[in-house]
């Protein structure tokens, strides 16, 4: 009888599988994850990862950092991504960092977009940009602490 040794395997990809925020889950905390999130509910916090989809239905306060994002619901925070799109039923009240921008007629902004060169694979959560303190202007404070 022959024995065979146990197989090991490792393994770094993540899931094409994304984590789901239903549309009746309301969680109050950061959300974390090196794959796709896909929100249809409420978050009070901030969500960083690979992609992030915020759903119709969906309500975001806080930060969402990814690689890729697109907004069809309400985001109160700041957004940074490589690429970031705005939904025709986006609501967006918080700054934009991107690479690549594409908003659809209909969608909503209020606040500041600008380009960045790109968003590097470990994406980091950051509070809401300090408007240039030189020409009498306030700072903004991060829509998590609202």
């Amino acid at each position: 009888m022959v024995q065979s040794e146990p197989v090991r395997t490792t393994s770094t990809r993540t899931s094409s599988t994304p984590s789901i925020i239903s549309a009746d889950l309301h969680v109050v905390g950061d959300l974390v994850s090196n794959g796709d999130i896909q929100v249809d509910g409420e978050i009070e916090g901030d969500i960083q990862s690979r992609t992030v989809t915020i759903g119709a239905t969906a309500h975001v306060r806080g930060s969402v950092s990814a690689e890729t994002v697109r907004v069809c619901g309400s985001v109160t925070g700041q957004i940074r991504g490589n690429t970031v799109s705005l939904d025709r039923t986006a609501r967006v009240s918080g700054d934009i960092l991107h690479a690549s921008l594409a908003i659809e007629p209909g969608a909503f902004l209020e606040g500041h977009c600008r380009r960045i060169e790109s968003v590097t694979a470990d994406t980091t959560v950051t509070p809401l940009i300090e408007h240039d303190r030189g020409h009498g202007s306030e700072s903004v404070p991060a829509a998590a602490n609202l």
